[in-house]
């Protein structure tokens, strides 16, 4: 019979990746007590994500370690873990050889990193994807902004999300509406450009008094 990922040590912690209590590491966010004999207790799984990612680009930044066999041969040491299969499931994971270079600095590095160490040391366990982006934003390693007003929709399931592209959303409708642009050739470009933005800006504006 399998383990239940949410029944595991790690998940009851809040501390998926099985940091061992220090009482000189003040992480963000520990509980009172902090340690349960031996690992890490936080007041929230952000937080205790956020923990696993700060380390791991401390691997990087400090220790130097920068592909997947090198970081988890100093994670998992092999007197207490399948050290290899471990390494070619985080590797695979990252899409990467065991050898190969990675930046834990890029959010589709280290992403996929913690997801890979948290599958392993909470019997399978998976969060969802947002509780991830929170914690490695927390870490200081958030995830790419979208490019597009479609994929701010696309990420925020309505139209709303479109206003958080700001300025450079604005300048990417304009791109994205060339045609339209250049279908209002009798007008000046300036005011063509003018007339396209005002446009844009008055369909956001109409989507946020939408009711919900």
């Amino acid at each position: 019979m399998s383990l239940d990922p949410k029944a595991t040590r790690g998940y009851r912690n809040r501390n998926p990746g099985n940091i061992e209590h220090v009482p000189a590491n003040k992480w963000q966010g520990l509980s009172e007590p902090p340690s349960d004999g031996r690992f890490c207790r936080f007041t929230s799984h952000e937080l205790g994500i956020r923990a696993l990612a700060a380390l791991l680009v401390t691997y990087q930044d400090r220790h130097k370690l920068r592909t997947p066999r090198a970081i988890i041969e100093r994670w998992a040491p092999k007197v207490e873990n399948d050290t290899a299969a471990y390494i070619a499931v985080v590797a695979g994971r990252i899409g990467v050889g065991p050898d190969d270079t990675i930046d834990l600095h890029r959010h589709d590095h280290l992403r996929p990193l913690v997801e890979a160490i948290i599958h392993h040391e909470c019997a399978g366990l998976a969060y969802p994807a947002g509780v991830i982006d929170r914690a490695l934003t927390l870490a200081g390693v958030p995830p790419a902004p979208p490019v597009t007003l479609r994929e701010v929709a696309a990420v925020t399931g309505t139209g709303r999300g479109a206003v958080l592209v700001g300025a450079a959303g604005i300048a990417t409708a304009v791109a994205q509406a060339a045609p339209a642009i250049q279908a209002l050739g009798t007008l000046a470009p300036a005011v063509a450009i003018a007339v396209i933005v005002a446009a844009v800006v008055g369909v956001l504006a109409w989507r946020l008094r939408r009711p919900a």
